[in-house]
């Protein structure tokens, strides 16, 4: 299946906005007498203890969008080197993926250390988030590139996955870029950090 088959069919998946809960195998149930599930609140304190960049996902207008789909992305990791895939993770009721989907490509934008307001304009939904934002087309896929990027990884769907709450998409490499001497904004604990500090 090519990356616009493997769009398509992430769009027809993702065309029921509710998110079912999985059922459980009953060897898994939790009884009266066992520990609770997780808290999401604790998860989600522990699991701020891991430090990662901040990205940016990208991707052109499709036919009949009104422009290009951008969303803040903090779930995203290298996956394999051959072939070259990368893959981020985006909430199941995300408005912005199926967007993206249909583009059947995408571009990450690896944000500099300085880019944290663009950041959180990419975060917000609803609004026109590349108004005023300098960018230009990635060479392969057309995605918006953000100018001030530490990196750039331009991309086409390779398959969707589903995680949960969350799809787990997974992009072929087509081209990419780095600035070497810009360092990457990051995110802990709830917060926007740099590279040595406290």
């Amino acid at each position: 299946m090519g990356h616009a088959g493997a769009a398509a069919a992430a769009v027809r998946y993702l065309r029921p906005r509710a998110v079912e809960p999985l059922p459980r195998p009953e060897l898994r149930c939790v009884r009266q007498d066992e520990r609770a599930p997780v808290d999401p609140g604790e998860f989600r304190r522990v699991l701020g203890s891991f430090a990662s960049g901040v990205t940016v996902i990208t991707a052109p207008a499709a036919d009949g969008e009104p422009g290009p789909a951008g969303f803040a992305c903090q779930s995203f990791a290298s996956l394999s080197l051959e072939p070259p895939l990368v893959c981020f993770m985006v909430g199941r009721t995300s408005t912005t993926w199926p967007r993206i989907a249909r583009a059947g490509v995408f571009c990450v934008n690896v944000l500099a250390a300085d880019q944290g307001e663009l950041c959180r304009a990419f975060a917000v939904s609803g609004a026109d988030k590349f108004a005023g934002v300098p960018h230009d087309a990635s060479p392969v896929s057309g995605s918006p590139r953000l100018t001030g990027a530490t990196a750039w990884i331009d991309c086409t769907i390779h398959a969707v996955h589903t995680g949960g709450d969350h799809l787990i998409v997974v992009g072929r490499v087509t081209a990419l870029c780095t600035e070497e001497d810009t360092e990457p904004l990051l995110f802990h604990r709830g917060r926007f950090a740099r590279l040595g500090s406290p």
